[in-house]
């Protein structure tokens, strides 16, 4: 993880590339084939070199397949050799921690040495729905604590005073649970990944020293900002010796330049209706190009649409290119945007070959 990154240049070393992936279930999709085109897009990923695979936590929206990353994670692990796979992450609110270490551990024990666990303090949804999920008052506002116990379960270290410690609450599959059956340190702890889309997240990761990743996707306008606050308030740990940054952007290529704006067009369409109050479901891109928008939907969706590099494969990494020389980030990861999986799992492939990637990684 420590490796210097010399930039994403043609012709030099470039930055890894990873991929996000919400299991798009665009207008006429069934929860099966957007989760069918997940399992293939991971293959592909894994068969071309891809870093990292990270599913997002999503509820209540009809458009996106992933409520629970750790399920879907489980059949990801049989279907790939070489990847890392990971959430991108799990909101941390939604779930007691102890759930979420106990699901990791689980997931690291299959999978040694290839899980990460991201984690944010948004609730991946709506307010309504958020309460739904929590049924108490656990808010964002209790991010810090909840990640203090969720570090403290994943390395069974609670102080010898707490209670969980003195009445024997521990996660298993987990350290604990090694020392008991005599084995100590066979255990694998996925390493915790904090993300965000503002500077919160990037100077709580700078303070305790861990990897940080930004969702430049949602808001490309913070993350120069957010990525200078983390680099210059990092603090070594025992995690990570040095900052290191990964950001994910919006994208979305094609063979014709034409069809990538189309499929990029009927994702902003599912963000404008999101954004007016509207359940999220990604159109057909003619049912997108027929749409009558008001001005004030206009508005909305070319601003969401602004934030989509889309193109034929070259012109995307062109695109990602110029992100690159501002922002050096050691990682980019990368997450398709439109109405099909095929639409999808061609735009992954198309960049892959414009960035030179294997077409089979050995490793």
């Amino acid at each position: 993880m420590n490796q210097v990154i010399l930039g994403m240049r043609r012709g030099g070393a470039p930055v890894p590339l990873s991929l996000l992936d919400f299991a798009m279930a665009g207008k006429g999709v069934t929860a099966h084939e957007a989760l069918t085109g997940s399992i293939r897009l991971a293959r592909l990923a894994d068969k071309r070199g891809f870093t990292r695979y990270w599913l997002a936590e999503h509820h209540a929206m009809p458009g996106v397949t992933t409520p629970s990353p750790p399920l879907l994670l489980a059949r990801l692990i049989g279907e790939t050799t070489h990847i890392r796979l990971g959430a991108g992450g799990m909101m941390l609110p939604n779930f007691p921690p102890l759930v979420v270490a106990e699901q990791f551990g689980l997931l690291a024990s299959l999978a040694p040495g290839r899980i990460d666990l991201g984690v944010g303090r948004a609730p991946g949804t709506d307010m309504l729905t958020a309460s739904a999920l929590r049924r108490g008052d656990i808010g964002a506002e209790s991010f810090p604590k909840q990640l203090d116990e969720l570090l403290h379960f994943l390395k069974g270290d609670f102080p010898e005073s707490h209670p969980w410690q003195k009445g024997g609450v521990y996660a298993v599959p987990g350290p604990v649970q090694d020392l008991e059956n005599g084995v100590p340190g066979a255990y694998q702890r996925p390493p915790v990944w904090l993300l965000g889309s503002s500077d919160y997240s990037a100077r709580l990761a700078a303070q305790m020293g861990f990897p940080f990743a930004f969702a430049a996707h949602l808001a490309d306008q913070n993350v120069m900002m957010a990525i200078k606050v983390y680099r210059q308030n990092f603090r070594p740990s025992a995690v990570l010796d040095r900052p290191y940054v990964i950001a994910s952007f919006g994208v979305m290529a094609a063979d014709d330049p034409h069809e990538a704006r189309r499929q990029a067009w009927a994702y902003s369409h599912a963000m404008m209706r999101m954004s007016t109050g509207r359940s999220f479901i990604v159109p057909t891109p003619q049912e997108a190009e027929n749409y009558a928008y008001s001005l004030a939907e206009s508005q909305l969706i070319e601003a969401w649409n602004a934030k989509i590099m889309c193109g034929t494969g070259m012109q995307v990494v062109d695109k990602l290119t110029v992100w690159q020389e501002r922002i050096n980030a050691d990682e980019i990861m990368l997450l398709n945007l439109g109405h099909s999986q095929e639409a999808i799992y061609r735009s992954t492939e198309l960049i892959a070959d414009a960035y030179d990637m294997p077409v089979a990684c050995a490793r």
